[in-house]
């Protein structure tokens, strides 16, 4: 991309189609549980995702956003046979796989090491399609690059997800921008590179809990109308002071802007993780009815 290329983008970027989800309006949740919850065990071998897809059975959570890097192997694609098969453990126990993940780097500004992280998305598009699920959780990368402004690597970003979101619609994923006050640090620039890249295949997925500049629960609300997915926390920062998650304001936001679709949570923390995520499960019962 050619500095004039660039600056024509950017400068374009605000007239844009907007690219929020088209959704009937209204509200509709399903509850899911994001792997993560599960990290250490899923590392350490204690656990594998099909008993994190027995946990969600046994605790009527309706689906699972099953992370990649607790597939065997990763980040290599895992076998078709471990792909199936948890495929049908889940669909036999009524949980439905909402999603997969990746951590990919389009923030470095290594041309090599970006190419390798446009392979490392696609590969598991694929993997993402044979699981059936409908979206894979993605990044815009761990930090801003050193010697290279805002708006450059937004451009060379905007061109990576373009082509990985193409590859996603040829196999039927959307690619879901997680924002992780990396290098997106608030809903604006999320929303910015959402537009930038302008494909109905790619949207964000909700990170209450990485949004710490200004107030959360108000660009939780700018974010909202672009989310395809969530990721509900125990707390939410202002800046570097965490604060307990406020459920019944976040369920506000939600009943005022409309979304259907997948609630994914994520507990963490010390002690025993099913315990720990049991009881944050019933917390957002508790508020959400669900």
């Amino acid at each position: 991309m050619t500095r004039r290329t660039l600056l024509s983008c950017l400068a374009a970027a605000p007239l844009l189609a907007d690219q929020r989800p088209a959704r009937v309006p209204g509200v509709h949740l399903r509850l899911a549980l994001n792997a993560y919850s599960f990290d250490k065990p899923l590392r350490a071998g204690t656990m594998t995702l099909a008993d994190v897809v027995r946990f969600c059975a046994e605790h009527r959570v309706d689906a699972l956003d099953a992370t990649g890097y607790y597939f065997p192997g990763y980040p290599a694609v895992p076998p078709d046979d471990y792909i199936y098969e948890l495929k049908r453990l889940a669909f036999v126990n009524g949980v439905q796989l909402s999603g997969t993940g990746v951590r990919n780097d389009f923030a470095t500004a290594d041309p090599a090491a970006r190419a390798e992280s446009v392979k490392l998305v696609k590969d598991w598009i694929v993997v993402a399609q044979k699981l059936g699920a409908p979206v894979i959780r993605v990044f815009s990368g761990p930090a801003r690059p050193a010697g290279h402004s805002f708006d450059e690597a937004l451009g060379w970003m905007a061109t990576h997800f373009r082509d990985c979101a193409a590859f996603g619609r040829e196999h039927g994923v959307i690619l879901g921008l997680q924002q992780h006050n990396d290098f997106l640090k608030t809903a604006g620039e999320t929303i910015r590179l959402i537009q930038a890249v302008d494909s109905p295949w790619f949207a964000d997925i909700l990170d209450i809990g990485s949004l710490r500049e200004g107030d959360p629960y108000s660009e939780i609300e700018k974010m909202l109308p672009y989310a395809v997915s969530w990721q509900i926390k125990q707390s939410v920062w202002y800046g570097a002071k965490e604060t307990p998650t406020d459920l019944p304001r976040i369920k506000a936001i939600i009943d005022r802007g409309g979304y259907r679709g997948v609630l994914p949570f994520e507990a963490l923390g010390s002690g025993d993780p099913r315990a720990r995520v049991a009881s944050f499960l019933e917390k957002i019962r508790g508020v959400f009815a669900l």
